[in-house]
């Protein structure tokens, strides 16, 4: 049996006096990512009921004005002082009067980092500070760290380098050319902000270190390794002689912050390469783990792994919630950690202590070549699962008879029916949860007056297979697949619409455009200037089919001694017919409650709904959703996420529809809810994407003044 969890006694001592801070939390406070400072989520507003939701009305809009056609607003606002402050799809960061929706101020980072960034990733919000008079907003652009004046947009240029800090630099590491992108919002304790980030997926991939930085200053204060270094705790579960050429095991979903306690917990993702492990053998401590450190300091004081030795890409999707529950008779001070895999981890928040039984199961082994899959995997037996566990034989859409034999043909010498099953060398898996959740970034609420945790998820089946690597004999296959394979596939075809093929890109493109398009990136697509001049030279005479100069000899930088994976994973696929419809009977988005205290669910409901379906019967479908849920003491839970472009209020204690809107671009983010002006709000980002129209506005809701 594997250690569940692991506690540093000598962490203890952060319990002190000198941190303790007030235990109230306030719930009509919107000031962090998650709503209140728990992340919870949750509101106490209680203006807009069940009774008199349905004749909420909108309020006001603001129009970015920057939306390209593959951009997405996945911002989820914060509101301090009577001011809202969001992002929008070119991470311009902005202030809008919260009662009206008027622009105070509008920041473009681009203007101080110099030329125009066309792509620098997605901005899921931004983070808030004061000390006195001094006021800040910080916030990440692509592999930047941001500060300005949280009442002019003015940037502070005391903030380390003339406002800014370079999150490539002070990993610990030789290295400094690394796709970073600070996508998800750091956050604040005391004078520090602790943060995150979001790497390439291939084993360029920088380690996914934590760090603290001065508020004040921009000075790093802390670093903790979630990849160990020599000596350090966890080293010896990952392969010592590839070790610091691995990277991930990120956060790039977010975080929480005990702020009596001083504690963060900090969730992680996969380490690379994501599905072929050869290079990393062990349980590779601290991917995938929810871990808690001294926020002062950033030492470990307990750890848990969700996923030994990663094979799926089953990163922990979302940041966790704090709560509060009472189990046989006792009340405990809680995290709770959704997941991709539709399981929810519950812990004391002290001593990492497992709320209910997390038992170590014997799962399936791989049969890849070079691989070490780990023999058990840890599964909670409370909460519910908040979705399907497994795609089998019922499963397989059945609407009409041509979906369904367009479904069995794909999974025909598939491997399906086992939710642990590793990728395999000659046969496709379905892996189901899927690589999106399951849970995913929007993350859940929690309502502390009735212990009700609340979480959207998406129950769609994708397809994982396995190629093996070219060996080198073809040097431009190689590094295509080591950067782009994962999202575009080994046969160039993408996934459209969200991916575009590239088997015609010499039709499109010049040699130097080209080049331009990936130093660049644009919309989904990352910038790779991070990449070396050699690399990317074989990139692209491998994409516009050109032939080495006649003498020349094609080389990747670091020749055969630069590690690339012996088998890729051919593309990022969900399982759908060729009309596009998910390859699963539906529903295909839920939305479920769960009683903390006791573990069980409440009730489960379908999300979303796809109108051409529901013309022919098959109402209602869900869809998949991207946002999160936010939960009001008035009795009203609020959701946009879904992909038919609509934001829903369900009433809490049943799941009942209790108003519906249609929104002008799908809300792919989470609701904000404040009070101002004695009116209470709903504010949501219509940013698209995702496969559907991109969308530049944020829209408020509230009953009539």
């Amino acid at each position: 049996m594997k250690a569940l969890f692991s506690l540093a006694i000598g962490s203890l001592f952060l319990f002190s006096a000198c941190h303790t801070k007030s235990t109230e939390i306030d719930y009509t406070d919107w000031s962090h990512y998650g709503g209140p400072v728990d992340g919870s989520r949750y509101s106490s507003l209680a203006q807009i009921t069940g009774e008199n939701v349905s004749k909420l009305e909108i309020a006001w809009t603001y129009k970015t004005g920057d939306a390209t056609a593959s951009s997405q607003i996945q911002c989820q606002p914060i509101v301090v002082n009577g001011l809202l402050y969001g992002s929008t799809p070119k991470l311009n960061v902005f202030a809008l009067n919260a009662e009206t929706g008027e622009e105070v101020w509008r920041f473009d980072p681009f203007e101080v980092l110099g030329g125009e960034n066309s792509w620098a990733g997605t901005n899921r919000g931004v983070s808030y500070w004061e000390d006195g008079e001094d006021k800040r907003i910080l916030f990440g652009a692509g592999n930047w760290l941001m500060a300005v004046n949280a009442e002019t947009g003015e940037p502070i240029l005391s903030f380390g380098d003339q406002g800014k800090v370079d999150l490539r630099k002070g990993l610990d590491t030789e290295r400094e050319d690394f796709l970073i992108v600070a996508n998800a919002p750091g956050v604040v304790y005391g004078d520090l902000l602790i943060i995150g980030m979001r790497l390439s997926e291939g084993l360029d991939a920088a380690p996914g270190h934590i760090r603290a930085y001065n508020i004040r200053t921009g000075r790093r204060e802390w670093i903790f390794h979630t990849i160990p270094q020599e000596a350090e705790e966890g080293f010896d579960t990952w392969d010592a002689k590839h070790i610091k050429q691995i990277g991930g095991a990120n956060n790039w979903a977010g975080m929480t912050v005990d702020q009596r306690r001083g504690i963060v917990f900090v969730p992680t993702g996969s380490a690379t390469y994501d599905f072929w492990g050869g290079y990393r053998k062990g349980d590779n401590l601290y991917a995938n783990s929810l871990i808690a450190l001294n926020a002062q300091t950033g030492e470990r004081i307990w750890h848990f792994q969700a996923v030994h030795h990663d094979v799926w890409d089953r990163d922990f999707p979302a940041n966790p919630n704090l709560i509060r529950i009472q189990k046989n008779g006792k009340w405990i001070d809680a995290v709770a950690q959704i997941s991709k895999q539709g399981m929810t981890y519950v812990f004391d928040r002290e001593t990492g202590e497992p709320v209910w039984p997390i038992v170590e199961t014997a799962v399936t082994q791989s049969e890849m070549p070079g691989e070490f899959s780990s023999a058990t995997q840890p599964i909670p037996s409370l909460p519910d699962p908040y979705m399907a566990m497994v795609f089998d034989e019922k499963s397989i859409l059945n609407l009409r008879p041509e979906w369904e034999a367009d479904i069995r043909q794909q999974l025909d010498g598939a491997i399906y029916g086992d939710t642990w099953a590793p990728p395999h060398p000659e046969k496709p898996v379905v892996l189901f949860p899927g690589m999106d959740g399951g849970g995913e970034w929007g993350g859940a609420a929690f309502d502390p007056m009735t212990q009700t945790f609340f979480v959207n998820s998406n129950q769609i089946p994708w397809v994982i297979g396995m190629t093996p690597n070219a060996d080198f004999e073809n040097v431009g296959q190689s590094v295509y697949t080591n950067y782009c394979g994962n999202c575009h596939g080994l046969d160039r075809k993408g996934n459209p619409p969200t991916i575009p093929s590239l088997v015609e890109v010499k039709e499109k493109y010049t040699y130097d455009s080209l080049d331009l398009l990936l130093r660049k990136g644009r919309g989904a697509m990352p910038a790779f200037d991070h990449i070396s001049l050699e690399n990317r030279k074989v990139i692209l005479e491998y994409l516009l089919d050109k032939a080495p100069a006649e003498g020349e000899k094609q080389e990747m930088e670091g020749g055969q001694s630069q590690l690339f994976p012996r088998y890729y994973m051919d593309g990022y696929k969900r399982l759908t017919t060729d009309d596009g419809l998910y390859g699963s009977n539906p529903p295909w988005g839920l939305l479920t409650a769960i009683d903390m205290n006791t573990g069980k669910k409440k009730w489960q409901v379908t999300l979303g709904e796809i109108d051409s379906l529901s013309a022919q019967g098959f109402a209602p479908t869900g869809t998949e959703n991207y946002g999160g849920p936010v939960v009001t003491a008035g009795g009203v839970l609020f959701i946009a996420a879904t992909k038919d472009e609509k934001i829903r209020a369900f009433n809490k204690q049943t799941g009942e529809i209790l108003w519906e809107a249609k929104l002008p671009a799908s809300g792919h983010a989470t609701p904000a809810v404040y009070e101002m002006g004695g009116r209470q709000f709903i504010v949501i980002a219509c940013g698209g994407g995702k496969g559907t129209k991109s969308g530049d506005t944020y829209v408020a809701f509230a009953l009539p003044g």
